[in-house]
Formats: C-alpha cells, sequence, structure tokens
C-alpha cells in the first residue's frame, strides 16, 4: 500500500472512527483505482477516475467506489496533498424499502430456541438485542457489559465519531441477564462463543438467518420501522440509529406510507376497487 493510503488509513481510522470494515471497503477500491493506471493516486483527475468507473456497471457497485474516491481527494486537498477536489456526483440508483420484520414474526422465530442450554440463551438474548438496541452489528459485538447500565446502552463503537445511548427493553435486558449468568465470562465482550471468546460477525449472522431467515442488519430496520409505524417522530429515531443525517432516516417514511396504503386497501371498503 503505498504512502498516502497508509495516511488515508489513519485519518479514517483515528480521526473519523470509522467501522474496521468500512476502513477495508474504501482501502480496496482505491488500491483498485491505484492499480488502474502507473500514476500516483494524486495525479488522477477526474477523466481518468470516469475512466475506471466505466467498467462497473452495477450503479451501486459505482456509487460504493465513487464515495471512497470523493472522501479520499477531500482528505488529499484538506491536507496539501493536492490543489483542487474531485467531486463526482453518485450515479441515481431506484429507491428500494429497506427490508424488516414485524414483532410477531421476530418472537414466533425465538420462540423455538432451545433456552436450556447456554448458546441458546445466548441466541435468544442477541436477537431480542438487536431488534430492542437497533445497533449494527459492529456495534454489538463490540459492546462490553460495563457498556450496559441501568437499561441504557452506549454505543462506543459508532460509525463515524458519533457516540450516543440507547434506551433497551426490559425483555431484552432480562433475556441478557439470564444468558450472562450462565455464561463463563472471563471475556469483557458481552457477546461470546462457546470458547468464552468474542463472538464473530459470521456467527452472528449464521444465528439470525438460523431463526428468523434474514441477516443481522434487517433487525436494525425492523427497530426503526416498528418504531415509524408505532408514531415515533423522525429526529428521535436518527438519534437512536445514529444517523450523521436525517435524509438517510427518511427512507423509513416510505414504510410508513406504504402501511397506511396497505391499511386503506385491506379495511375500506372501496379498497378492493383501489
Amino acid at each position: 500500500m503505498s504512502d498516502i493510503l497508509e495516511a488515508f488509513e489513519e485519518y479514517l481510522s483515528v480521526t473519523r472512527v470509522l467501522d474496521p470494515l468500512t476502513v477495508e471497503a474504501y482501502l480496496r477500491d482505491l488500491s483498485q483505482l491505484e492499480a488502474f493506471a502507473p500514476e500516483p493516486l494524486t495525479r488522477r483527475n477526474t477523466q481518468d477516475i470516469l475512466t475506471f468507473l466505466a467498467q462497473f456497471d452495477n450503479k451501486r457497485t459505482l456509487n460504493r467506489k465513487l464515495s471512497a474516491i470523493n472522501v479520499f481527494f477531500d482528505f488529499c486537498h484538506r491536507h496539501d496533498f493536492t490543489a483542487t477536489t474531485i467531486k463526482i456526483p453518485m450515479a441515481r440508483t431506484p429507491k428500494t424499502l429497506p427490508k424488516y420484520v414485524g414483532y410477531d414474526a421476530i418472537m414466533a422465530g425465538i420462540s423455538g430456541i432451545d433456552r436450556s442450554t447456554f448458546l441458546g440463551l445466548r441466541d435468544y438474548a442477541l436477537i431480542l438485542f438487536l431488534y430492542a438496541s437497533g445497533a449494527r452489528i459492529s456495534e454489538a459485538l463490540s459492546t462490553q457489559r460495563s457498556d450496559l447500565h441501568e437499561g441504557w446502552l452506549t454505543i462506543r463503537y459508532a460509525k463515524g465519531e458519533k457516540e450516543r445511548v440507547v434506551p433497551v427493553a426490559p425483555v431484552a435486558l432480562e433475556a441478557i441477564d439470564t444468558y450472562l449468568a450462565a455464561a463463563d465470562m472471563r471475556s469483557s465482550a458481552l457477546w461470546v462463543n462457546y470458547r468464552g471468546e468474542p463472538l464473530s460477525r459470521v456467527s452472528a449472522y449464521k444465528i439470525t438467518q438460523k431463526y428468523l431467515g434474514v441477516s443481522p442488519h434487517v433487525l436494525r430496520h425492523s427497530f426503526a420501522s416498528a418504531l415509524i409505524l408505532g408514531g415515533a417522530d423522525l429526529r428521535v429515531v436518527q438519534e437512536l440509529l445514529g444517523h450523521a443525517s436525517l435524509v438517510t432516516t427518511q427512507i423509513y417514511t416510505h414504510i410508513e406510507r406504504r402501511h397506511l396504503e396497505e391499511t386503506v386497501y385491506h379495511y375500506h371498503p372501496l379498497g378492493d376497487s383501489a
């Protein structure tokens, strides 16, 4: 990796405190750009970058790489590595509603967990924790036992620079207490495997997939969707999710509109004619 990418990695990790997986993805995309032509990255111009991006047809892939490139050149300009910055607009992608699971489906899914074992208690508690807190899986797996205090969760490893405090529902706290009482907790991490080591991202994915058929991130969407459908203020949901911009949270208003539409079609006598 070049010196400029090493400096950028330190900026992302230390100054912006981004999730390690995000940092890894940014560096991977920029390494591809670096290998695309012999000139140093700081000498690339907009046309060079557009030529590089032209090989990617998928708009979501394109936008992910654009995000890394735009942040990188903004960093370079701020630190005087380049005289000008480069800012390329994102490609337009069709808006898709986030997938979410309703309360009844979640409770039905976890009702089949065998809670006579430590692993069953952990799986049950983890799913309730994710649904009750709206935490990203990276945040959940970084949670220490000391981060839960008197019904509140302090998320210290949030995406970007923002730390937040989130209330956790009593039913989830009770499940966590039962799980911890059965665990041999040599680790300070809240979520551990059968060896008492911090739970991996892959294992967490297997847990939610096994009982609910979804990824852990869908439970974050389910948390937000439940709040919006229950009438929560959008800015409160933004704060709970740790979104830097309200624009990111606004996608959940589409879920509310769809819910209202489905309710009218189902219950109003003219609904069938719509």
